[in-house]
């Protein structure tokens, strides 16, 4: 399941570096090619509803061996792609078998886990995950600048036939004994809303707005999004349970969470292009420099547990969301003249607090949910974290595209202090979590 992860998160994050060499070979501006990144996060987050009801209809081993193969074969398409709507057309297709393949490998831990080990288990589930994110940088601008960006797509064949090779042995068949029918209308309602947003989104992001098609975009998503919650509350057997969210610890990580995994996901895709752009520097040093910030993030990992059980999740995950706002103000500063040992240590710095934040949220989510009701949890969660990095994307190119007037690198420092605001909302969520949340998985003693 790590290795699954592994996967997913290197393809979300080994584009950003390769960026420029991948719109002049296509031949389009280089933050367009955020909408590969944004397609293929969305995707997954409009396909992964529906993956806790396969999962409990079809059983967790054939889906989770079709989603890897689905993936794999998707790859071998990015690395052939001749213009951008194909390269996005086969980026989609990869979300659809990551949509599959994340959630259900994660399901699949926390329904065979004691609430007690949780966090043991988390920790071993998400090493990879951030190794995949530490190695991207560098791969994606190696790659891009010494071979070909193609290249970064075609390294999933061999990690992917390997992957469906040991999923039949090691994946439990986990299913329900009743899946229930599907909740069709509640699944299409989600998926148009969803997909509205990104096309309403991407609209407004574009250097010459089609204005009548953004704000239609944007206004058919917040009658379908509206639509769905009001469903999903009403239906005998929802798609996704949405009582859950009365749920407190639960409920931060849903919502507080997603927004901080909003703007900690945008920060490695304008990283490597202010660096190129603003900078002037070349693929291969924006990626080799932006490592700092994932060596941070992998690297105070396992100071994090004892952290969480010696100040509690609370004190953690809010110290965690405003260093990680101070970390993108001073990245707003920074200038090509600024000494490269402080660049490195700021990015670092905003690494490790971007570490601990997400571990904290991860091991909070399902602290207080019942055992009985972990698979519709488990399918709301991945559908909003997976929202909320693949919107992240999104608003930072938006961001961009809004402070363009000011200079080529002034729109960067623009976008670095709009995101560091946006941490506000998490902030005061984190705020209010009562004292002893999480305790029990983060085997503290109660106070």
């Amino acid at each position: 399941m790590a290795g699954a992860y592994f996967m997913e998160f290197l393809d979300a994050t080994v584009i950003a570096p390769a960026a420029p060499h991948i719109a002049a070979d296509l031949g389009v501006a280089p933050v367009t090619v955020n909408v590969t990144i944004t397609a293929y996060v969305l995707t997954i987050a409009v396909l992964i509803p529906i993956s806790g009801w396969l999962t409990e209809r079809f059983g967790a081993r054939r889906v989770f061996a079709v989603a890897i193969a689905v993936f794999t074969l998707a790859s071998a398409g990015c690395a052939v792609a001749v213009n951008l709507p194909m390269l996005v057309g086969t980026r989609v297709l990869q979300g659809v078998g990551g949509a599959m393949m994340v959630p259900v490998g994660r399901l699949v831990v926390i329904r065979t886990t004691e609430k007690t080990d949780l966090v043991r288990a988390v920790a071993y589930l998400t090493w990879p995950a951030l190794v995949a994110p530490l190695l991207a940088p560098a791969l994606g601008g190696f790659l891009s600048e010494y071979a070909s960006w193609r290249w970064i797509f075609l390294i999933n064949l061999p990690l992917g036939v390997v992957a469906l090779l040991l999923s039949f042995r090691l994946v439990p068949d986990v299913r329900a004994d009743n899946p229930g029918p599907l909740d069709l209308r509640g699944f299409l309602l989600g998926a148009a809303g969803i997909a509205a947003l990104v096309v309403g989104l991407e609209g407004v992001a574009e250097s010459h707005p089609d204005w009548p098609l953004a704000i239609g975009a944007l206004a058919l998503a917040a009658v379908a999004l509206t639509a769905v919650v009001v469903h999903l509350l009403r239906a005998r057997q929802p798609l996704v349970d949405l009582s859950i969210l009365r749920v407190r610890t639960y409920r931060v990580t849903a919502l507080g969470g997603s927004v901080f995994r909003a703007v900690i996901t945008a920060i490695p895709f304008l990283l490597p292009l202010f660096f190129q752009i603003g900078f002037g520097w070349t693929a291969a040093q924006a990626g080799l420099v932006v490592i700092a910030l994932f060596a941070g993030n992998v690297g105070i990992k396992p100071v994090t547990t004892p952290l969480m059980r010696r100040l509690g999740i609370r004190t953690v995950m809010l110290g965690a969301v405003l260093a990680s706002a101070v970390c993108l103000i001073g990245i707003a500063y920074l200038r090509p003249s600024t000494p490269i040992v402080a660049l490195l240590g700021l990015l670092a710095l905003s690494g490790i607090f971007r570490s601990i934040g997400f571990t904290t949220y991860n091991t909070v989510a399902f602290a207080d949910v019942p055992g009985s009701r972990m698979t519709s949890a488990n399918t709301l969660m991945s559908t909003v974290q997976e929202l909320g990095g693949g919107l992240g994307v999104a608003v930072g190119a938006l961001l961009v595209r809004l402070g363009a007037g000011v200079s080529v690198d002034g729109a960067y420092r623009f976008a670095f202090l709009f995101l560091a605001a946006l941490l506000i909302v998490p902030a005061v969520d984190a705020f209010r979590l009562p004292r002893d949340a999480g305790n029990l998985v983060a085997g503290r003693a109660q106070s």
